[in-house]
């Protein structure tokens, strides 16, 4: 077996096996800790929720995952900046929206959705549509819908620790606003690795078995969270 194909299951593997050893990894879930401080204060707390938000989204697997695959062959700073902004518009409008108005999914099925998305955009990078079916889908509504399951998988976790109604909507923006911190900085830390990685001679060589790794963890999310579905229904 070539060694690439060693690396990266063994990659793979240890990366399945950290996110295994935490129901938080798979999913929209606050930590412990801070889902105590959301239950017990009350008012407007900008900064801490700037923070919350902030730290969702870097410590978010789902997320980083997806993002690393929208921006995977992307190249100009303008493609990007569309890309990820449609990104945000969708998730900033279901959470702010699914919140505000108690619009509650089930856990389960919207986190597998959202393991789901990741799979999608591998399979998009690996051009499974086109020799599939013949045509690409766009690229651009994929990403905005998908957003929208994001933002509703976050939503969901808050409604579930019952954030108190005073100072609910400028304590929902600045969590808003940390989340779209944390996109950045995520983000930014990725397009670090990425412009050395394409810069090698072996970026286009290895970038179809990158995305097979990234595919297999959205189906490594998805079959966690439907197994979760049926186990706890």
């Amino acid at each position: 077996m070539p060694m690439l194909r060693v690396g990266t299951l063994a990659g793979l593997s240890v990366l399945v096996l950290l996110l295994a050893g935490s129901r938080d990894a798979f999913a929209h879930a606050v930590a412990e800790g801070d889902k105590g401080y959301i239950l017990e204060i009350t008012g407007v707390h900008i900064l801490p929720f700037i923070y919350l938000g902030a730290k969702h989204m870097v410590t978010g697997y789902d997320h980083i995952l997806f993002l690393l695959g929208v921006i995977f062959f992307l190249y100009r700073t303008r493609d990007i900046g569309l890309y990820v902004s449609l990104f945000a518009i969708g998730h900033s409008t279901t959470m702010l929206l699914g919140v505000y108005f108690n619009i509650g999914i089930n856990s389960y099925i919207i986190d597998a959705i959202i393991g789901l998305s990741v799979v999608y955009k591998a399979l998009d990078n690996m051009g499974a549509y086109q020799r599939w079916f013949g045509f690409q889908p766009n690229t651009k509504a994929a990403t905005f819908i998908f957003g929208l399951f994001h933002g509703f998988g976050l939503s969901t976790k808050i409604i579930e620790y019952e954030i108190s109604p005073d100072g609910l909507v400028p304590n929902l923006l600045a969590f808003n606003v940390g989340v779209e911190i944390g996109q950045l900085l995520a983000l930014s830390a990725i397009l670090i690795v990425m412009s050395f990685w394409r810069k090698t001679i072996g970026f286009w060589r290895h970038a179809y078995s990158a995305n097979a790794v990234i595919m297999c963890l959205g189906f490594v999310l998805m079959g966690y969270q439907i197994t979760g579905y049926f186990v706890n229904s």
